[in-house]
């Protein structure tokens, strides 16, 4: 094992620039990637505890979460709160939201649609309890625009 950190020390040495320090001694900021990107989720619990169980949940070193549990006692204030903090956090890429919990906070959701940004994406999806409707989600609103014979195909009449 001795020889093996000896080597890897060495070998870190070699492949830094000269002058520079070496990793241990660099500044501790971060630039956020594509790979260090998250999914945020708002859902009911089962929604979400399969996220997380996927691999989705994230709970940083200050206790911040990308995700969000609605249950019956859950304010649309809060949810509403949490949906502004996930579209304007730079870490999170994707919002995944029920489309119950969407309903909520309709006007929200719509208002973000609207203006027009790309990142993060929000994306409406079905639960257990509630079956899903397409004429709601934006997505969908957009794919029926483009191709008026989308929503006949699965039918359902033009929004």
């Amino acid at each position: 094992r001795h020889k093996a950190t000896i080597f890897f020390q060495a070998l870190q040495c070699t492949q830094r620039a000269p002058g520079s320090l070496p990793a241990n001694r660099m500044g501790k900021k971060k630039f956020i990637n594509q790979v260090d990107m998250k999914i945020a989720v708002i859902g009911d619990e089962d929604t979400v505890t399969g996220m997380v169980l996927a691999g989705i949940g994230h709970v940083d070193g200050q206790g911040k979460k990308n995700f969000l549990i609605v249950d019956s006692k859950t304010h649309n204030r809060q949810i509403e709160e949490t949906f502004h903090e996930f579209t304007s956090r730079k870490d999170i890429c994707m919002v995944l939201i029920t489309q119950g919990c969407a309903d909520d906070i309709r006007m929200a959701v719509d208002a973000y649609s609207a203006s027009g940004a790309v990142v993060p994406t929000v994306l409406e999806i079905p639960s257990k309890e509630q079956p899903y409707d397409p004429r709601k989600d934006a997505i969908m609103q957009r794919v029926a625009f483009f191709m008026p014979t989308a929503m006949a195909a699965m039918g359902l009449e033009d929004a």
